[in-house]
């Protein structure tokens, strides 16, 4: 079987956030610690792979039991998204011949960034490049399919990712800018007709904030992410044949991170859900 783990479930500062001074960062237990969003992947042959490189890596690896590592996925170049990139290098995994999945944007940048292009050099990344639309077979009994999404591009594209096991499929979607220019870029009505259209079983979702209110001294235009409580009013309750949806990539001002929450309750009497860091899908 295929099993994929959600090795984080924040958004690329973490829980709590480096400077963060609000009470939701003050006096957490370590139980409340959130990692960055990260997905590790196990193939019908025990081999991994992950998605996302986070500078969490040492905790995300023993969350997982550190099965050996095979392949990288990257989505884009935000901070939290690739700033463990340098784990994988001789200074500590010492890794050699992992796939590095990205698109061409990506790799670009990849090659003009000193470091990186030394470990390609070094062996340790060989890059693969993607394209939206088109699957790679990451192991037995598992594809990985790029979804190219509108996200801030200052640096490299965005590509969501499907998994597709042997009987069911997930999508991995941490961030993108807005439902309306997502939905549109791929010509769809709704957020359930582009899920059908994709035929995933299981999406987690860009759940970065719950609403605008939690920008403070910043407009949404400066950090695009739908709101959590714009995408359930979008959805409404959910029906028998939807997929599963989790939210994830969760700002530690989220106050989806609290189960008592009048938030996390909402999201869960709607029958969706709030993405828990180690939970585990089997496809």
């Amino acid at each position: 079987m295929v099993t994929v783990t959600l090795l984080g479930t924040a958004q690329d500062g973490g829980r709590p956030q480096p400077g963060c001074q609000l009470d939701c960062c003050r006096g957490l237990n370590p139980d409340d610690y959130r990692h960055p969003v990260s997905l590790g992947i196990l193939d019908q042959d025990g081999n991994g792979h992950i998605i996302e490189a986070t500078r969490s890596l040492a905790d995300q690896l023993n969350l997982w039991k550190h099965p050996p590592i095979h392949s990288v996925a990257l989505t884009h170049a935000h901070f939290g998204h690739v700033d463990g990139l340098g784990l994988f290098g001789k200074e500590t995994l010492n890794a050699k011949g992992l796939a590095l999945y990205l698109s061409s944007s990506m790799q670009a940048l990849v090659e003009a960034t000193p470091q990186w292009n030394l470990m390609v050099n070094d062996g340790v990344f060989v890059p693969q490049p993607i394209v939206s639309g088109h699957h790679v077979r990451l192991g037995e009994g598992c594809l990985l399919e790029a979804v190219q999404v509108p996200h801030r591009a200052e640096l490299s594209d965005m590509h969501a990712f499907i998994i597709r096991g042997p009987n069911r499929s997930l999508l991995f979607l941490p961030d993108h800018d807005r439902w309306s220019t997502t939905l549109a870029f791929h010509e769809s009505a709704s957020i359930r007709a582009w899920l059908n259209s994709m035929k995933v079983d299981i999406a987690l979702i860009d759940g970065t904030f719950w609403s605008a209110d939690e920008l403070s001294g910043r407009n949404q235009g400066e950090v695009p992410h739908p709101p959590v409580s714009e995408t359930i009013q979008r959805l409404g309750q959910r029906r028998a044949d939807d997929p599963e949806i989790h939210f994830i990539h969760l700002n530690h001002t989220n106050p989806l991170h609290e189960e008592e929450s009048t938030q996390y309750h909402e999201v869960t009497s709607l029958g969706w859900g709030v993405a828990q860091q180690g939970m585990t899908f089997t496809l």
